[in-house]
């Protein structure tokens, strides 16, 4: 069977994948919930017939991802799993669009499985010799272009991605429905419209236009990457915010985090 052939076909998890993840949907679901004492390595070793070391890395992951505190003699606890508090939020774009009391819809413009170019191997440290998922999605409010969007996604941790014809949810909110991350980073820019830009936005060359440009990770490994591109008249950066605690003498400024909503659209 060649390489292509393979794409889009589940690859055959490591033992080590498969405690991962089962004891994460234990904790992601809620059948573990905060506070619950997960099994001791000892009683995961005989259940799942490996290894003690590798259940340790195991668990080892999953504490470096705030599902488990590890203790050395009381053993490891679920935490608390709180709603995401990236300083900015992930939204979907149809919520945006529909706050305006504007209708909302979406098309997939474009649709490849390709390799990595080498700025993406960089950036994401995807597997070189892997193909990814890139797509190109216009989403539309009252059938005017609304927001460009154009993502990778890492066939390596979302295989189901490579057969979704994203018909009925677009990649954003079909992605947090299917793979829970536990890490993003996101980069905001003011930018001039590119010559493809201009014209998938029906704006004039070098417009300006504001772009969020997202990461997410699922432990080590890249989910998506995408970069989501709005005209520049149509959207403002707006923050409220209160301090986490209260402000005195003692307390550094730089100790105080912000949580600010994204995107504000504006008409």
């Amino acid at each position: 069977m060649d390489h292509d052939s393979r794409i889009g076909k589940k690859p055959v998890r490591s033992l080590h994948a498969r405690i991962l993840q089962e004891i994460e949907d234990n904790i992601v679901s809620g059948r573990w919930p905060p506070g619950h004492k997960v099994p001791s390595e000892q009683a995961l070793t005989q259940a799942y017939g490996c290894s003690r070391m590798t259940v340790s890395k195991v668990l080892t992951e999953l504490a470096r991802a705030g599902l488990l505190l590890r203790r050395r003699k009381t053993g490891s606890i679920v935490m608390p799993q709180g709603p995401q508090s990236a300083i900015l939020e992930i939204y979907d774009i149809g919520d945006e669009v529909r706050a305006l009391n504007l209708s909302y819809r979406f098309e997939v413009v474009s649709r490849a499985l390709r390799l990595p170019a080498r700025s993406e191997l960089a950036a994401c440290a995807l597997p070189a010799r892997r193909k990814l998922l890139s797509l190109t999605v216009m989403h539309r409010a009252d059938n005017a272009p609304f927001c460009l969007e154009e993502r990778i996604i890492n066939l390596s941790i979302v295989p189901d991605a490579a057969t979704e014809t994203f018909e009925e949810l677009s990649p954003g909110p079909w992605l947090l429905q299917h793979v829970p991350w536990n890490a993003a980073e996101h980069r905001i820019a003011a930018d001039a419209a590119s010559l493809t830009v201009a014209e998938a936005l029906g704006l004039c060359l070098h417009a300006p236009v504001l772009t969020v440009e997202r990461q997410t990770w699922r432990f080590e490994d890249t989910v998506t990457r995408v970069r989501l591109t709005y005209p520049g008249r149509q959207h403002a950066l707006t923050a409220r915010f209160t301090p986490l605690r209260r402000l005195d003498a003692s307390t550094p400024a730089a100790d105080h985090q912000e949580q600010i909503p994204w995107p504000a659209p504006t008409r």
